[in-house]
């Protein structure tokens, strides 16, 4: 993204803060760097297939707790325990909500990171993260291609929402009355990632949620 051009911080809805260039490129490599250690050959990344027999688009590997359409698991699919969460993650989580609602005594302790990897074509139909029974924000940290982010309302997929652009190093928080919104990827931006960050190409997206499980 063009420097030249402003991207100040935007509350998208009420609780839903996007912050552009939350993470230095420094952070940025660093997490790239970490996303492909958590990519055992065991652990991922896998495309997960929906009830309906359909197969996500998007490839996927998680921490602390395993996405399985639509809840948790412990264990990944040939039973071996997932990838713990990491604190220095969590300490992350923790900074960005405290930004983003300007608290700095926020008390926000993730337990569970999806990461998500896009490629040219990838998408992610717009959905509402239901599975946790935890309240608390939901982090997005984008690393690579930008994309357009589709944020909608808490009713139904259909309209009133908003497109924002996410480019490499945004957040993204939303909590409160947006914490079931419904929102997705509609596409993709091929070559606009920053190449010092090491992701030569394709979308990375960690997000952050609290489980509210033992």
């Amino acid at each position: 993204m063009d420097s030249l051009i402003p991207r100040p911080r935007a509350e998208i809805a009420p609780g839903a803060v996007h912050l552009p260039d939350w993470l230095d490129v420094e952070r940025q490599r660093e997490l790239v760097t970490a996303c492909r250690s958590w990519a055992t050959p065991s652990a991922g990344f896998g495309a997960a297939r929906l009830p309906n027999g359909g197969v996500m688009s998007v490839r996927m590997v998680c921490l602390g707790w395993n996405w399985v359409p639509y809840r948790y698991s412990r264990t990944l699919a040939d039973g071996t325990p997932v990838t713990p969460f990491p604190d220095w993650l969590a300490d992350l989580g923790q900074r960005a909500v405290a930004e983003a609602y300007g608290d700095p005594a926020a008390e926000y302790r993730p337990d569970v990171a999806l990461v998500n990897y896009y490629d040219e074509t990838a998408k992610m139909g717009l959905h509402q993260d239901r599975e946790e029974r935890s309240p608390e924000p939901v982090v997005s940290l984008s690393l690579g291609n930008s994309c357009v982010f589709r944020f909608g309302n808490t009713e139904n997929r259909g309209k009133p929402w908003t497109d924002v652009e996410l480019c490499s190093g945004d957040l993204f928080v939303f909590g409160g009355p947006s914490r079931l919104a419904f929102h997705g990827v509609t596409k993709t931006r091929p070559e606009t990632g920053n190449p010092e960050i090491g992701l030569p190409s394709g979308r990375l997206n960690i997000t952050l949620r609290v489980s509210g499980l033992d």
